[in-house]
C-alpha cells in the first residue's frame, strides 16, 4: 500500500458503475454487499501498480502507440506466441520483437485499420483508439427447454473459464450460494494461478477444483457427463478451442432442459468476432475508455486495471442470475468490449460531468498509485489444484 506522505490516485472512472451492479445483484439476488471499487480496484491496490498513461499498469504488457494515420493502436504481448507474429503484423522479418521502441517505430510506420484487420487474423490481442464494437454486449446465442426448479435446490456451476472475467462471474455465483466447480487442464491450468496467486485466491476461495486432460477422450466425455449435470457453464474459449475439446455448446443447451451457458469473449460469440483475440486492457481500448479519456485530457491511455475483465465479470453474474430465475436453457455471449461501451455510455446518461471530471483526474495522475484500497480477506478455503478431481468424476478416478 502507499506510504503516508503517498498521495494514491484518484477513483477508478466506472467504478460507480460497478456499484450500481452490484448493488441491484444483492437486492435482487441476495448476494452479499461488494463495493465495485473494490472489484475494479484490489488487484492493482495490492500489487501497488501506478497508473502509467499509455502503458498498462502492472506488468505493462499493453502498450498504447501512434500509428501513421495518426490513430493509436493498442497492442498487449503477455504470450511469448504473440511476440513470435509481430514479423507478420509488420512485414518486417528483421523486427527485434525484444524491443519496444522498434515495435512503437513499426506501428509509426503503420495505418491502423491495417493493423487491427491483420493483428486479428493473426490471433493477437489489438484494438485501435477509434474502433467501435463489433458485436452486443449480451447476446443470446441459443435457447432451450425450461427446467422447474425447487426453491432449496442449490446450483451447480462448471466454471472453465480463466483469468479474470469468468472466474470472478464465477466468483460472484459462489457468493449467491451455488456450488462451483472450477475445470482446470493438466497442461495448461490457469495463469493467473501463477502470475497473481493472491488474486486468484480470491475469485477461486470456496470453489471445487477439477483437472482434466483435454487430450484424452476419455476425460473429455466424462467432463462432458458433468457439464449435463450443471446448472450453469462459464467459459471463454473461441469456437475452436471448444471445438477442439469435443464440446458442442449450442448442442448442449438445446438438449439440457435450464442450462445457462456464459461464453466469455473478447468481441462477441458469433460471426468473425467470435475468433478475435481480446484481453482487460485491449478490450478497454476497443470498448472507447481511452477515447473518452484522450477527448477530456488531451491524451489516451489505459484507464483502470484491465477494466474490461471485472466489468464482464459483474455482467455475467447478473445474466446467469436472471436466466437461472426464468428458468429457460439459453446460451449467453458476452463481448468485454461491447459491455465495456455500454458501462461508458450509461455512466455518461447517469452523471456525465462527474465521469468527466473522473476522467480528467485520471489522465493527469500518471505516475500515482492507484487508489488505496482495503483487500477483501478470504473467507472460504482455496482448493488445491485437482483436489476435487475423484469427488465430481469419480470414474476417472477408478482408471
Amino acid at each position: 500500500m502507499p506510504t503516508k506522505t503517498e498521495i494514491p490516485g484518484p477513483a477508478i472512472p466506472l467504478g460507480r458503475w460497478a456499484d450500481r451492479q452490484l448493488e441491484a445483484l444483492a437486492r435482487d439476488f441476495g448476494l452479499p454487499r461488494l463495493s465495485g471499487a473494490t472489484l475494479l480496484g484490489e488487484r492493482a491496490a495490492h500489487g501497488e501498480y501506478r497508473i502509467a498513461g499509455r502503458v498498462s499498469a502492472g506488468l505493462g504488457g499493453s502498450r498504447l502507440m501512434p500509428t501513421r494515420d495518426g490513430n493509436w493502436f493498442a497492442l498487449t504481448l503477455i504470450r511469448e506466441i504473440d511476440r513470435e507474429l509481430l514479423p507478420a503484423l509488420f512485414g518486417d522479418t528483421d523486427l527485434d520483437i525484444r524491443c519496444a521502441d522498434s515495435i512503437a517505430a513499426a506501428v509509426l510506420r503503420s495505418d491502423g485499420a491495417a493493423l487491427l484487420e491483420t493483428g486479428r487474423l493473426l490471433g493477437l490481442p489489438v484494438a485501435l483508439l477509434g474502433e467501435e464494437p463489433a458485436s452486443p454486449p449480451i447476446e443470446v446465442i441459443a435457447r432451450g427447454a425450461h427446467r422447474e426448479r425447487a426453491s432449496s435446490h442449490r446450483p451447480l456451476v462448471v466454471d472453465m473459464s480463466a483469468i479474470w472475467a469468468g472466474p470472478l462471474a464465477g466468483h460472484l455465483l459462489w457468493q449467491a450460494g451455488m456450488e462451483v466447480v472450477k475445470v482446470e487442464s493438466r497442461t495448461r491450468p490457469d495463469l493467473i494461478r501463477r502470475d497473481d496467486p493472491a488474486t486468484f485466491d480470491l475469485i477461486n476461495q470456496g470453489k471445487a477444483n477439477v483437472l482434466v486432460d483435454f487430450a484424452s477422450d476419455g476425460e473429455k466425455a466424462l467432463l462432458i457427463d458433468l457439464i449435463r449435470r450443471a446448472d450453469v457453464v462459464i467459459e471463454s474459449s473461441r469456437p475452436r478451442a471448444l471445438r477442439h475439446l469435443g464440446i458442442d455448446a449450442q448442442a448442449l443447451v438445446r438438449e439440457v432442459p435450464g442450462l445457462v451457458w456464459l461464453s466469455v469473449t473478447g468481441h462477441g460469440a458469433q460471426g468473425d468476432a467470435a475468433n478475435w483475440v481480446g484481453i482487460g486492457n485491449d478490450c478497454g481500448v476497443a470498448g472507447g475508455l481511452s477515447r473518452a479519456l484522450a477527448e477530456v485530457s488531451g491524451e489516451p491511455g489505459y484507464v483502470g486495471d484491465a477494466i474490461a475483465d471485472p466489468l464482464t465479470g459483474i455482467t455475467g453474474a447478473r445474466e446467469v442470475l436472471k436466466a437461472l430465475r426464468n428458468g429457460k436453457a439459453r446460451r449467453i455471449g458476452l463481448s468485454m468490449s461491447a459491455i465495456t461501451a455500454m458501462a461508458l455510455d450509461e455512466e455518461r446518461a447517469f452523471d456525465a460531468p462527474l465521469l468527466e471530471a473522473e476522467l480528467r483526474d485520471w489522465g493527469a495522475a500518471i505516475g500515482r498509485r492507484f487508489p488505496a484500497l482495503e483487500r477483501r480477506r478470504l473467507i472460504a478455503p482455496v482448493s488445491p489444484i485437482g483436489a476435487d478431481t475423484a469427488h465430481y468424476l469419480p470414474e476417472l478416478a477408478r482408471c
